[in-house]
């Protein structure tokens, strides 16, 4: 009876992370940060892409995230980064918590990793480590919902 409430039991399960993508150019180094004045400009896009995996319950969920560092003095490029950093998840879940679990949860528990990758491939380029913000991925979901409920209303 004990080995039956505990299979019944809500669950999120991590099985494996991983680099599923990994790019870096600095094609202006290493004379890129010689006689900046000001901070680079920096556009950071991240996106939480969700497919189902073999199995009911398995999910991969990635989070693609593009980095573009331009030189405030001249426009030139300093750096971009592409990074599609993966999780490979198994939920027992009731069905309503499936999307929010995968769409927020989720990216929540992987980030630090991508953070982490992030902050040491510019370091090893010899740039300055980027230690990119914390990302509220509820205000991304509830702006994906919005969007998705406006184009349903349209």
């Amino acid at each position: 009876m004990e080995e039956n409430k505990q299979q019944n039991l809500p669950t999120i399960q991590i099985n494996a992370q991983y680099i599923k993508d990994l790019s870096f150019e600095a094609p202006a180094l290493p004379f890129a940060m010689a006689g900046m004045k000001t901070a680079p400009k920096i556009n950071i896009d991240i996106d939480v892409k969700v497919n189902k995996a073999n199995g009911e319950s398995i999910y991969t969920v990635d989070l693609v995230t593009s980095i573009n560092a331009i030189k405030s003095d001249d426009g030139k490029t300093l750096f971009l980064c592409e990074l599609t950093y993966g999780g490979l998840v198994t939920l027992n879940l009731p069905k309503e918590q499936v999307e929010p679990i995968l769409l927020i949860e989720i990216p929540h528990l992987l980030f630090p990793y991508v953070r982490s990758i992030i902050a040491n491939i510019t370091r090893e380029s010899g740039l300055p480590p980027l230690q990119i913000n914390p990302i509220d991925f509820a205000y991304l979901y509830r702006e994906k919902i919005k969007n998705q409920s406006v184009k349903k209303n349209n």
